[in-house]
C-alpha cells in the first residue's frame, strides 16, 4: 500500500506528525483571537505542502456531512483547504464547489464579499478551518454565508484549541467537528 492509499486512521496518524513537526510551536504567542498562551499552531506549512493537503483535505472530507456540496471558508487560512476538499472530492467522483469568503469586501470591479460559483440560496454549506480557538473567523464566515441565505449547520477543523470555539458555535446551531484537540499536542 502506498502513501497516498493508507486508511482514514493511517493518514491522520501521519498528518498528526506533520502537525507536530511543521505547524506546532512552543513559547509566549498572542493568537488571532488576542489570546495569549504557550501553544502555538500555524497550519500553513502543512496546508501549503501537497502531502499535508492530500491528507487534509482527504480527512475533512471524510468527516463532512455527505449531503454537503459546497465548502467555504475565510480568507487567508480556509484557502488552500477548500481547494484540496473539492480536489479530493472530484477524485471520488463527487461533484463539489467551494466559495472563499472575504475579510473585507472589495472596493472594486463586482465589490464582491463571497468568491467562487455561487450556490442557490438555502444551500448547505460547511465551512472550514485551519484552527479553531473561539471560533471568531468561523463566525464572520458563518454569518456572512447566512446573510447571503445559505445554510451552515457544521465547521469542520484541522484543530480545536479546546478554548471555547464549539461552545460559541453551537450558540450560532453550528457543530464544530475537528480531526485534533490542543490535547493532541501536548
Amino acid at each position: 500500500m502506498n502513501k497516498f492509499s493508507s486508511s482514514f486512521d493511517e493518514k491522520k496518524s501521519t498528518l498528526l506528525k506533520l502537525l507536530k513537526d511543521k505547524a506546532y510551536k512552543k513559547g509566549d504567542f498572542t493568537l488571532s483571537s488576542g489570546k495569549k498562551s504557550i501553544h502555538y499552531l500555524n497550519c500553513k506549512p502543512v496546508t501549503l505542502n501537497g502531502y499535508g493537503l492530500f491528507l487534509i483535505s482527504n480527512l475533512l472530507l471524510d468527516l463532512m456531512d455527505p449531503k454537503v456540496k459546497v465548502v467555504a471558508g475565510l480568507t487567508l487560512g480556509a484557502d488552500p483547504l477548500v481547494s484540496g476538499v473539492i480536489v479530493a472530492a472530484a477524485n471520488i467522483g463527487v461533484a463539489m464547489d467551494a466559495m472563499i469568503i472575504r475579510k473585507e469586501i472589495k472596493s472594486y470591479g463586482t465589490k464582491a464579499g463571497i468568491e467562487g460559483p455561487i450556490p442557490e440560496k438555502k444551500t448547505l454549506v460547511t465551512v472550514l478551518e485551519d484552527v479553531v480557538t473561539t471560533a471568531g473567523s468561523s463566525l464572520k464566515a458563518i454569518n456572512k454565508l447566512r446573510e447571503n441565505n445559505f445554510v451552515v449547520k457544521e465547521v469542520l477543523a484541522i484543530v480545536d484549541r479546546d478554548e471555547g470555539g464549539a461552545e460559541n458555535l453551537q450558540n450560532n446551531d453550528v457543530k464544530l467537528r475537528s480531526l485534533f484537540t490542543m490535547k493532541d499536542f501536548i
